[in-house]
């Protein structure tokens, strides 16, 4: 609720009748579609398919119902928030859409296509986080002010902005949807590329949860402070369902593998704890039938 609300603020503070905008019938007008180009600095740069899908269709049903925000240009119209709408409008075939033009500089621009993306939770991180960078840069905000603005935590926009240290194609893991927010975040506290790489690849191949990752990762930090180098990964990656299954068994838990197949050995210490350990399986065998 209060990330909403500062992030409203935010908005009317650049658009004093933002709010008034879909309901007064004013203050905008019908402007060519041909007339309004995209902007260049848009922070949203990977557009869901299906997501674009149902706003043709609403398009195409009941038209564009809240006006664009473009500035105006020597010549023509430049898009400040509404893109998605904008090309909607264009593959449905409308001549012309409702606008309301604003006078801004490019950072006011970038801020309040920001805003708008940041509001409806349209970005991927990394759109997120090199469209903070680049406002920073252009309007010379601090990341406390950048904070304030969007009604975010300064802790989560300087996490954010750490992830641009990543290397440029892990960047593209996170905007593709291999890796997630977590995922990078993990990734970018590991210093040394090559097991940058190795957790990453883990990621992509095997489908770890961010959870399992963090544990590879100090798994591979501890390694290297005991200067043990002996383990493959293969024997970390099954070191992790091993601390799984310990949790839910609570008994010590072997996963020995092989080229073909492996077994799984469940450790116990008294006559009690075999029962036990009898009936956790055969009440996981009965919940799984019944699903």
């Amino acid at each position: 609720m209060n990330r909403r609300k500062a992030l409203g603020k935010g908005l009317v503070a650049l658009i004093p009748d933002a709010d008034k905008i879909e309901t007064s019938g004013s203050g905008f007008f019908q402007c060519p579609v041909n007339a309004i180009e995209p902007n260049p600095n848009q922070p949203r740069q990977k557009f869901n398919t299906r997501e674009m899908d149902e706003m043709v269709q609403s398009v195409r049903e009941k038209g564009i119902l809240t006006p664009l925000l473009v500035n105006k240009q020597e010549e023509g119209y430049q898009l400040i928030a509404g893109e998605r709408r904008w090309r909607a409008a264009k593959k449905v075939g409308l001549d012309r859409v409702p606008v309301v033009v604003r006078g801004v500089t490019p950072a006011e621009s970038l801020e309040l296509a920001l805003i708008e993306n940041v509001h409806r939770q349209d970005l991927n991180a990394i759109e997120e986080a090199a469209a903070y960078k680049k406002l920073m840069e252009e309007a010379g905000y601090t990341q406390e002010t950048l904070a304030r603005k969007l009604g975010r935590d300064r802790s989560y926009v300087t996490n954010l902005l750490r992830l641009l240290k990543l290397p440029k194609s892990y960047q593209q893991d996170v905007i593709d949807g291999r890796l997630t927010m977590g995922h990078a975040r993990v990734l970018v506290g590991v210093k040394s590329p090559e097991d940058q790489k190795r957790l990453r690849d883990a990621v992509v191949r095997s489908g770890l949860s961010v959870r399992q990752l963090e544990m590879m990762a100090k798994r591979i930090k501890l390694q290297k402070v005991q200067g043990d180098s002996t383990k493959t990964e293969r024997e970390e990656y099954l070191g992790l369902f091993e601390g799984s299954l310990k949790k839910i068994f609570d008994t010590k838990v072997e996963i020995k593998s092989r080229k073909r197949g492996g077994k799984i050995v469940l450790h116990f210490s008294s006559e009690e704890q075999l029962r036990r350990l009898v009936d956790l399986l055969r009440n996981t065998s009965l919940k799984c039938k019944q699903n």
